[in-house]
């Protein structure tokens, strides 16, 4: 299947769907992003902060939005309104991030689009990426966005290989898609409407709509003897 933004997410879900506006890739709006807060970028700063946060000068943060002690805000960036920003999360240039949305503790969001609602709650890192509407990530889930041999990411999609032009390219989440605690998607994966990644798992490629992607490791099932007992 050819993916295009709309297979991926819904455009009503965002305040900036004119960065989808005549592209043919779904990833194509990440070669526009930094240009698109640039130029839509009006620094305003409506949240509430707990404690003490850095936040740049070119950062917007919309109302209702609370951010927390630790917490660093670089810009070029914009944030939208009711958003929780948690203790000690790093929002580097370039985030684009919707309304409602969460960025929790020890997380780091580099250049990259949340829809509205999106979850990136517990030791995440999400780079060049974008997340669909309410998109959740597990404790400890990582968007790898960098192949070891610094090549670009090519996507196998519809029964041929896709050079995506980026260098560095993450993933792309469908709404309300789950990736469970310590998974690791790798570069330019995309993952569909509503799919499942299970925990543990190492992602590549495309899991289509609402499938679920398993770690099917063997597991080691050993009696339980007292300490005494057990030598080495």
């Amino acid at each position: 299947m050819l993916y295009t933004p709309s297979d991926l997410f819904d455009l009503r879900e965002t305040e900036h769907a004119s960065l989808f506006d005549g592209v043919e890739m779904p990833w194509d709006p990440l070669k526009n992003l930094a240009a698109y807060i640039q130029a839509h970028l009006r620094p305003s700063q409506a949240h509430r902060t707990i404690g003490n946060a850095y936040i740049a000068e070119n950062v917007s943060i919309g109302e209702g939005t609370i951010v927390e002690h630790g917490a660093m805000i670089l810009g070029p960036s914009i944030i939208g309104r009711n958003c929780r920003i948690r203790h000690n999360a790093y929002i580097r240039e370039d985030s684009l991030i919707g309304n409602d949305c969460v960025i929790g503790n020890s997380c780091e969001i580099k250049h990259s689009l949340l829809f509205n609602g999106a979850q990136v709650p517990h030791f995440n890192y999400v780079g060049d990426s974008i997340l669909g509407h309410k998109a959740h990530l597990g404790s400890g889930a990582i968007i790898s966005n960098l192949k070891l041999i610094g090549e670009n990411i090519w996507i196998e999609m519809d029964g041929r290989c896709i050079d995506s032009g980026l260098r560095k390219f993450g993933a792309l989440i469908g709404d309300a898609a789950e990736i469970g605690c310590n998974a690791v998607l790798n570069p330019g994966s995309i993952i569909g409407r509503h799919a499942l990644v299970y925990p543990n798992t190492s992602w590549r490629g495309i899991l289509p709509d609402n499938m679920i992607a398993k770690n099917r490791a063997a597991q080691d099932v050993a009696l339980r003897r007292p300490r005494g007992q057990i030598c080495g």
